[in-house]
């Protein structure tokens, strides 16, 4: 072995214990070991920036920056409304198959964290119920594109460096169709099995919000009841405001009125609930479409204290429109125009154009103003043109018009342009770790195949397996794979494997496919654990999960998934 080839495993090694046995970031990481290689002299600066800019790289950045907007769009509110009703396995069926769709032809992640929201405000069922099962099905949705996933970009980044072909947009999804119905029949019966963790603790639902039921509304002329509004998870219909008199308490037979005032508490993520129901229209309304979500606390010194927000003329004073108001855990009645607002109070804003230029009565008036993980849906006509833009740049794409990443970044353009997001939503979603990684390991990768160290540890892994074939060695691939995303992630799992499986094949002088194939499965199999995947991560705190309720639940799916992709590759694949 040459001093080159035990300066690259060194490094390589170093990655490996760092992730299994430290809890420093993969992105640091991989960083290090990409710097250390560059001042040894193993890799150049060219070669270097060649791969921090790879096109698959480029275009996963900006589908994760575009889908800033789409999670704005009333296609958030239409999943939603396939949790409304029925038992709990058809919940799991409808939920997971819009999930996997979605995320189908666009990032995973970003599916899921839209989505946690309105699986929270589900009626019927514990989140914790549909929490799990909306990841899994993400990560299967994930499978049945080149785009569902940022580790089958990364993989065509690798693909692309080791001078093949690039991966076409449809290659994996006759697999992943596959593993979907699989993993759905599988998952259907399991749910029941997962933990009643459901959060009723009134105290986490502070803020006062304020809706009024539109003329022609279909919630004016039914009971509070027949219009769910007892029913709906984390948002108490506190009082109705009518010919300026309060009902209060609401019984669940008043029947309610056009013109009507109701008040709600809830939390932040109220505001995108009203949203949703049709007919009701949110305080400010007028003024909403799709900003993210400000929170700020009244000043001692501020000139609004003692006034209501009607008397503060707050609006155009601050080119900002107030949706929900929080004391404490104090009870404020009246509308939310109505409440003379005090030091300490909590106002949750959703500001104008002109909001941040007001910096200097900003600070006299609150004592700190905070970005919210949370945004206002955009309006029908928007949502609409919003998602057929993005359809259009993915069917441009496919019938080979447009180049992806040209498509995409005309998009963002004009996203930015018609201010559907902002610059600070890109800031705010760009994902350095995932170039950090990518580059990095592309870096890596590219040293290992070029130095020859990659083909030689391909032929220590064909010693290893010797009598089992070129099958035994792609179900060896797999697993290794598979057990490094669960241990470590899946983004660092396809850059640690791809080298070997490659050089695997070559060594047995096959068509590499079957085995990029076996990484790209591999590396999406995180089933097991809520640290090897990011949508099981999002979910792990919000459920209240336990590590237990992955293993009891993700062994059975992640055997049908393995049974079905190491029998389905030499169909699809052949050797």
């Amino acid at each position: 072995m040459s001093l080159e080839q035990v300066i690259i495993l060194c490094l390589l090694l170093g990655v490996i214990v760092g992730l299994l046995f430290t809890r420093i970031k993969p992105a640091i990481l991989f960083a290090v070991a990409a710097f250390a290689a560059f001042q040894t002299g193993q890799v150049g600066l060219d070669e270097m920036a060649d791969n921090f800019t790879n096109a698959s790289l480029l275009t996963l950045v900006l589908l994760i920056l575009t889908s800033t907007a789409l999670e704005k769009t009333r296609l958030v509110s239409w999943v939603g409304d396939q949790l409304a009703g029925g038992r709990l396995g058809t919940v799991v069926a409808k939920l997971g198959l819009s999930t996997a769709f979605l995320s189908s032809f666009t990032n995973n992640t970003a599916v899921v964290a839209s989505l946690i929201g309105a699986v929270k405000r589900n009626r019927r069922h514990a989140p914790s119920r549909l929490l799990m099962p909306l990841s899994y099905a993400a990560i299967l949705g994930g499978t049945l594109t080149l785009i569902g996933t940022s580790t089958n970009l990364i993989i065509n980044s690798f693909v692309e460096n080791a001078g093949l072909p690039a991966l076409d947009f449809f290659a994996p999804s006759m697999i992943g169709l596959a593993v979907l119905a699989g993993g759905m029949l599988i998952l259907i019966p399991l749910c029941y099995l997962l933990p009643d963790n459901d959060d009723k603790d009134d105290d986490t639902l502070p803020y006062v919000l304020e809706a009024l039921i539109e003329r022609g509304s279909p919630l004016a002329g039914r009971t509070v009841t027949d219009n769910g509004l007892r029913a709906l998870r984390r948002l108490y219909l506190a009082e109705v405001i009518r010919d300026k008199k309060v009902i209060a308490p609401v019984c669940p037979d008043t029947v309610l009125r056009a013109g009507d005032k109701l008040q709600f508490a809830g939390d932040v993520e109220s505001v995108a609930t009203l949203q949703d129901i049709p007919g009701l229209s949110l305080f400010g309304q007028h003024h909403i479409n799709g900003q993210n979500l400000l929170e700020v606390v009244v000043s001692h010194s501020a000139s609004i204290r003692g006034t209501t927000l009607k008397q503060a003329a707050f609006r155009e004073n601050f080119d900002a429109v107030v949706v929900a108001i929080r004391r404490g855990h104090e009870k404020l009645e009246g509308g939310l125009g109505n409440i003379t607002l005090m030091a300490g109070d909590t106002l949750v804003l959703v500001p104008g154009k002109d909001f941040q230029r007001k910096q200097e009565r900003l600070n006299r008036e609150f004592v700190l103003v905070n970005g919210l993980d949370s945004s206002t849906r955009l309006d029908s006509r928007k949502s609409q043109w919003v998602l057929s833009g993005f359809a259009l740049v993915i069917g441009a794409a496919l019938v080979e018009w447009v180049p992806l990443l040209n498509g995409l970044a005309a998009y963002l353009m004009l996203l930015l342009l018609t201010g559907v997001i902002t610059l600070h939503d890109l800031q705010r979603r760009f994902p350095v770790d995932i170039v950090v990684i990518v580059g990095s390991a592309l870096s890596l990768s590219q040293m290992m195949i070029e130095s020859g160290l990659s083909e030689q540890m391909g032929q220590v892994f064909m010693l290893f397996f010797n009598g089992w074939g070129v099958y035994g060695a792609l179900i060896a691939t797999y697993f290794f794979t598979l057990i490094l995303t669960e241990l470590v992630t899946n983004n660092a799992a396809a850059a640690l494997a791809f080298p070997i499986g490659y050089s695997l094949a070559l060594s047995y002088g096959v068509d590499p496919m079957p085995f990029i194939m076996a990484v790209l499965f591999g590396a999406s199999a995180s089933f097991m654990s809520p640290y090897g995947y990011q949508t099981n991560l999002l979910v792990y705190s919000v459920g209240n999960y336990h590590f237990t309720d992955y293993i009891r639940i993700g062994l059975p799916v992640s055997a049908v998934y393995s049974v079905l992709v190491l029998s389905l590759i030499p169909v699809f694949f052949p050797f």
